[in-house]
């Protein structure tokens, strides 16, 4: 029961990025919001298509702007121009993987020099080491963006790796 409490409490001081108010009009953030008055406002939503990442492969955007932030889908490492999974290990597919990102990144105006956050999906996180090196090449060893590594029981197409991003929307 405590700890019930404790969620209602943690959640409860949640802000809505549309509206800055807490949760749905004040109430239970998890309920449904009411109907007419909360969240009417979320006109800067964008959705972000565009041919230098993979298109989508099931009902998703690539990425949606919105509040600020470029909120990317996760990205596998398939080829634009094919839409094809890339041949070669793990550090081959986590490249191309974050190369797709830049470029649903930079069509939304951004890029991951903007990036806050990443998550990793590894379908062997052995390989967390050899991901980590490609990393290491996208980002600054000084001002890198938070990130999460997930050990996964597989990942779409076969993929080795997927990886997505919360990112600033461009200046």
């Amino acid at each position: 029961m405590q700890l019930i409490a404790l969620r209602s409490a943690v959640l409860s001081l949640v802000l809505c990025t549309a509206c800055s108010s807490p949760g749905a009009s004040g109430a239970d953030p998890l309920a449904p919001a009411p109907a007419g008055r909360h969240h009417e406002g979320m006109t800067d939503r964008r959705i972000i298509r565009t041919d230098a990442a993979p298109a989508a492969i099931g009902p998703y955007s690539q990425a949606v702007v919105h509040g600020g932030l470029v909120y990317c889908s996760g990205q596998i490492a398939l080829d634009p121009r094919t839409q094809e999974l890339v041949q070669g290990g793990v550090e081959v597919q986590a490249r191309r993987a974050l190369q797709n990102l830049e470029g649903v990144l930079a069509a939304s105006g951004s890029s991951l020099k903007e990036a806050l956050r990443l998550t990793v999906y590894l379908k062997d996180i052995a390989d967390f080491p050899k991901v980590n090196a490609v990393y290491a090449e996208f980002f600054p060893a000084d001002a890198p963006p938070a990130r999460a590594t997930v050990g996964v029981g597989a990942l779409p197409k076969g993929a080795l790796v997927e990886i997505d991003c919360i990112a600033a929307a461009g200046r």
